[in-house]
């Protein structure tokens, strides 16, 4: 990706008013980014990871014809880490988890994430180490966001919307 400028997103949780503005890490994940990139807009029902900690994520059908490569990946995301997970089948198959719906073998899930807050280790109980693509990094509103995080965290997600657009 040389000579590429610059790419930002904003992520807003939508209904609380609060957005942030990160920048797409095309350096280290440019087919996740482009793929990214290429569907957004976006937005879905948001929900409050269990396991992970300190993390919010909608979800979506596939955003490309193939899902992207193991690119820059982790299991301990950092404070404004936006991640990009693929799940298939019925593999996440847990309601609470907002995997709800789509969930049967032969289906792909693309869990896009927001990292808020840090002592982030993606280890599942059910399914063990689920490695995340870092997509892009938070730059713009990182105390904003985790307040709105940490809000829904404790006052519930219903009703709310976690969007990504172009910026």
């Amino acid at each position: 990706m040389e000579n590429m400028a610059d790419r930002y997103l904003e992520a807003s949780l939508v209904k609380r008013g609060v957005t942030c503005t990160a920048r797409l890490l095309d350096d280290r994940a440019p087919v996740t980014c482009a793929a990214v990139w290429d569907a957004l807009p976006l937005g879905g029902d948001v929900h409050h990871a269990k396991y992970a900690r300190n993390e919010i994520h909608a979800l979506f059908p596939p955003l490309a014809d193939t899902g992207p490569p193991p690119e820059n990946p982790t299991v301990t995301p950092v404070p404004g880490d936006l991640c990009y997970f693929t799940f298939a089948g019925a593999e996440p198959a847990t309601t609470s988890h907002g995997y709800d719906r789509e969930v049967r073998p032969g289906t792909t899930l693309v869990d896009l994430a927001l990292f808020y807050e840090r002592n982030n280790l993606l280890l599942n109980g059910d399914v063990g180490w689920v490695p995340g693509i870092v997509r892009g990094q938070v730059v713009e509103g990182p105390a904003g966001m985790a307040e709105g995080c940490d809000d829904l965290w404790r006052t519930g997600a219903a009703g709310e919307t976690l969007s990504f657009r172009r910026a």
